[in-house]
């Protein structure tokens, strides 16, 4: 696996948490997961993947530190890189945004170069409309931790396992 890092916002800590999950399942260090509002450019670049994850606020927004965070990444050589996104979001009171906000980070980064992997099928997951739905597909894994966490685990695994040979 080429030098992976996690980069995450998270306001209420559920986001972290994900991050933190997820690196235990790749083996990825901690030292290697990143809080968004302490990235620079220079960081980015030392990186051949970046799993990138946010929580959704309000109307299907990025959490706070990403407005930042999004305009570093865009300030840095993302070509030949590999993102995969990774997104917590609440399917009962935000059904119609639901993680809505890893399609801003898709949306700003689409064209940088680098090749994005670990879209996630809508099958079995209850919401109303996503911004985060291409072609039928989420733009990467969709998490809500607080309604469906029996399915949490299962999800962050097969993720995992699909996203393992593009790293």
């Amino acid at each position: 696996m080429d030098k992976t890092c996690i980069i995450y916002g998270s306001s209420t800590g559920t986001c972290q948490a994900i991050a933190e999950k997820i690196a235990g399942k790749l083996g990825v260090g901690q030292a290697d997961v990143y809080d968004v509002a302490n990235i620079t450019a220079d960081t980015v670049g030392a990186y051949r993947n970046l799993l990138l994850g946010t929580s959704t606020w309000g109307a299907g927004e990025l959490q706070d530190d990403w407005y930042d965070g999004l305009e570093k990444l865009k300030g840095a050589d993302l070509s030949g890189k590999t993102i995969a996104l990774f997104g917590c979001g609440d399917c009962e009171s935000y059904g119609d945004t639901f993680c809505a906000a890893m399609a801003e980070i898709y949306d700003g980064l689409k064209d940088s170069g680098a090749k994005f992997v670990g879209q996630v099928s809508t099958d079995g997951y209850t919401y109303d409309d996503s911004a985060a739905v291409i072609d039928g597909k989420f733009v990467g894994l969709a998490l809500d931790d607080v309604n469906e966490d029996d399915k949490t685990d299962g999800r962050i695994d097969a993720w995992v396992e699909e996203i393992k040979s593009f790293l």
